[in-house]
């Protein structure tokens, strides 16, 4: 999931956030809300052609099961993933 907070002038800005004179930036409470944010959580910056995307970092511990909705996909992908490496075996 990508996140929706563009530090940049852009057609499709949702929220504004200010930075302070000691470099920090306020996240609005909608985008704070929306994507779990709360006091100590660590957010990464990946600068792009256009601008800096603020992304949120998770733990392991929060990623923990966020792919049990998946299971079923993932598993399929590891058995082709299997089959592909025992055809390539045997050439």
């Amino acid at each position: 999931m990508g996140f929706g907070l563009i530090c940049m002038v852009h057609s499709k800005l949702r929220k504004v956030g200010t930075v302070t004179r000691k470099s920090r930036v306020t996240i609005p409470a909608k985008i704070r809300s929306e994507y779990s944010f709360k006091k100590g959580s660590k957010v990464g910056f990946v600068e792009t052609e256009g601008g800096v995307l603020l992304i949120p970092v998770r733990s392991l511990r929060e990623l923990r099961g966020s792919l049990k909705s998946h299971e079923k996909v993932m598993r399929q992908a590891i058995r082709e993933l299997e089959r592909e490496h025992r055809e390539e075996a045997r050439l």
